[in-house]
């Protein structure tokens, strides 16, 4: 099997349960021809340097997976059609990194970190 990272930007008016049923459609995708998802990190509500759809902030999902290429096909082929997805992107990777964060927010659902706050005061 192959490893994945992939992320994800959704509409930021969803609600947690609608985010959550977003992340089980993907797991369900996923595991219906053996693979599996190692690790989901949610990076939080960012704004965007352009307008996408005429959105200027999304909700990031980062998702470590590890599954067939067939798998990652046919999930990027039902995120292009899924309205709650704003935009997708999938990199293929040797090995995870599974003890940072990088970009994982204290508080998901909060929105922007202090260092972002303190630049766009200035």
């Amino acid at each position: 099997m192959k490893l994945y990272e992939h992320t994800i930007i959704t509409k930021p008016n969803l609600t947690k349960s609608q985010l959550e049923e977003v992340h089980n459609s993907l797991k369900s995708l996923i595991e219906k021809n053996s693979g599996k998802i190692i690790k989901i990190e949610e990076w939080g509500m960012l704004n965007f340097s352009q307008p996408i759809k005429k959105t200027k902030k999304g909700f990031y999902s980062h998702l470590k997976i590890e599954c067939p290429g067939e798998n990652i096909l046919e999930l990027e082929k039902n995120e292009s059609i899924n309205s709650s997805i704003l935009r997708f992107l999938t990199v293929k990777v040797k090995k995870h990194d599974l003890e940072s964060n990088y970009f994982t927010l204290k508080n998901p659902q909060e929105g922007l970190t202090n260092k972002t706050k303190d630049n766009e005061t200035k």
